[in-house]
């Protein structure tokens, strides 16, 4: 009985030590570069930011926040941006899914001169989860999120999970040669 407690304390021990905490991840993977704004902030009704989306254009389609402008990751062109939003003191939100790739977008935007330039914490996964809309491509309400893959997904508490399946690598098929 003593083994049995002691396995089943220890997996479970294990098993919350390997999932990172949204901090955790945020700090592997972020240079702290650009302040973050939190999503209770940024669903304030008085504010009057720019929300750029920099994910790709597949994730957005699916669902994105209101009013929020494509700007990507992948083809981002900060002459477009520059072009479009001229006042550099205006504020700037810049999201993704988590707030990773939307930290170099955002830094790309300080970099060009942007003095009000904020990186949504967590993105438009924390978003979903505090029970935030968001809409689809034709700006409906929806409960789907693009959430990139399956380990990402993780991350979703709230909304369906939309993803592309990794494609699967067939082993491939070895002959033996016989020897005469």
């Amino acid at each position: 009985m003593k083994t049995v407690l002691f396995l089943f304390i220890s997996l479970f021990a294990a098993q919350s030590i390997a999932q990172d905490t949204l901090d955790e991840l945020l700090k592997k993977h972020n240079k702290n570069s650009v302040p973050y704004i939190t999503v209770q902030e940024l669903a304030m009704p008085i504010t009057d930011a720019v929300i750029l989306d920099a994910r790709e254009p597949k994730e957005f389609e699916v669902s994105h926040i209101k009013n929020a402008i494509l700007v990507g990751y992948d083809f981002f062109d900060i002459k477009t941006v520059t072009e479009k939003h001229t006042n550099k003191d205006q504020k700037i939100v810049v999201y993704c899914s988590l707030g990773i790739r939307s930290e170099t977008i955002a830094k790309k935007l300080k970099d060009e001169g942007y003095t009000n330039v904020l990186n949504l914490y967590g993105g438009i996964f924390e978003w979903k989860n505090n029970d935030f809309i968001v809409v689809d491509s034709e700006e409906k309400e929806t409960n789907k999120v693009h959430t990139f893959n399956e380990a990402w997904s993780k991350w979703l508490k709230k909304g369906d999970k939309i993803y592309e399946e990794e494609p699967k690598t067939e082993k491939k098929k070895t002959r033996k040669k016989s020897k005469k």
